[in-house]
């Protein structure tokens, strides 16, 4: 059996540069072509990049590809995850996978009846931070895991990204683009949600928008921008959800995991790494000194400073679970459960009362420092 897949990437907007530049840090994996409805935008990738730019027909059928890369937009998610599948290609999708539990229910039962493996991000809970956090609650520091807080809040995207409508149309907004992030990392503590409510809104019906080249122009809102959540966990936890782009500032941490024993403070799940901080049953917090994990190890300058970004490595652990037979981490049934925990809570934010959910999933096998070195073409 071949050591390494072929990839193929379809859509050549700004999170291609993120997969073209960090894929190659993987074993397991290797680069072949890109294509964008755009041509002009997959040659400029190409060439960037050093791969082929091809028509997405092209790619579709070429032989030495194995696995697709869906970068396109979150509308399109499904139709091009299901184009792939029935070309015998391997999936593995930018989050949101798909905008219903139903469509990724279609592509499991797809890709289950032709042998293919779909995966999708994030895989940032791979992360140094994250997976020291999972080694803490695993070994019992915090006891029995009672309650939790998360919260990612700001004031929207409209003034950094060249193109933000899709994020205030149905399929974004912050739950959708925000909390798969923070979703994974819960699941990956706490495991599956059993069900969730929700109060939703919109603080203004358009969006001014201020980053260039289109300085000046208007977008409708036609999704919730501040979503608060409950959710409570099949394990009995129950934790609050905050997502908003209505918030100009605020003093919340990113994630707080609270048990019988002690508290834990992650990072934000956003990124691989950043600090982790413990307090036990005398309330004295302090940190966790970091251990060697490769994927903690801060690799990329960032307005707030270097951080730690090892993106694509939920694609590589896919592409060697299919080489190797074993389960993937980012695997179907979580990016699926992750999926339907974030429709039920919009649901719930029209509807009112709780959403139980249909589906489920186990904890992603944790990542240990040797196990993350494993992944990677030459580990430190």
């Amino acid at each position: 059996m071949s050591t390494e897949l072929g990839i193929g990437i379809i859509g050549c907007g700004n999170i291609s540069t993120t997969y073209l530049g960090f894929a190659p840090l993987f074993r397991g994996i290797k680069l072949i072509a890109c294509a964008d409805l755009n041509p002009a935008a997959a040659k400029a990738r190409a060439e960037e990049y050093g791969v082929e730019a091809q028509s997405v027909e092209a790619l579709l059928a070429n032989p030495a590809i194995d696995v697709i890369i869906n970068l396109t937009v979150p509308a399109a998610h499904f139709e091009v995850a299901k184009a792939a599948l029935e070309a015998g290609k391997h999936v593995y999708s930018e989050k949101p996978f798909v905008l219903s539990a139903e469509d990724g229910k279609a592509l499991r039962e797809l890709a289950q009846a032709k042998g293919l493996s779909v995966g999708s991000s994030p895989d940032t809970f791979l992360g140094g931070a994250h997976q020291q956090a999972r080694a803490l609650i695993d070994e019992g520091r915090l006891g029995t895991i009672t309650a939790g807080t998360a919260h990612v809040m700001s004031h929207g995207m409209e003034h950094w990204h060249p193109n933000p409508d899709f994020f205030f149309k149905p399929g974004g907004g912050p739950m959708l683009d925000l909390g798969p992030y923070y979703l994974a990392n819960l699941i990956n503590l706490i495991g599956p949600v059993k069900r969730v409510a929700a109060l939703t809104s919109t603080a203004t019906p358009t969006r001014r928008i201020t980053s260039e080249p289109r300085n000046g122009e208007t977008i409708d809102v036609e999704t919730p921008t501040n979503i608060h959540a409950l959710l409570e966990f099949a394990r009995g936890a129950t934790v609050t959800l905050s997502t908003s782009w209505d918030v100009w500032a605020h003093r919340h941490g990113p994630m707080e995991i609270y048990g019988t024993e002690g508290s834990l403070f992650l990072p934000d799940p956003n990124f691989f790494g950043g600090p982790v901080e413990i307090a036990g049953r005398d309330g004295k917090i302090a940190p966790v000194e970091p251990w060697a994990h490769p994927f903690g190890k801060p690799n990329q300058e960032h307005p707030h400073g270097m951080v730690a970004n090892y993106r694509a490595a939920g694609l590589a652990d896919m592409a060697l679970s299919v080489i190797e037979g074993r389960e993937a981490r980012c695997s179907i049934d979580r990016a699926l459960h992750g999926i339907e925990i974030m429709t039920a809570i919009l649901r719930s934010g029209e509807e009112g009362g709780f959403v139980e959910m249909t589906t489920t999933c186990t904890r992603a096998p944790a990542l240990d420092p040797e196990g993350a070195r494993a992944l990677l073409r030459k580990p430190d």
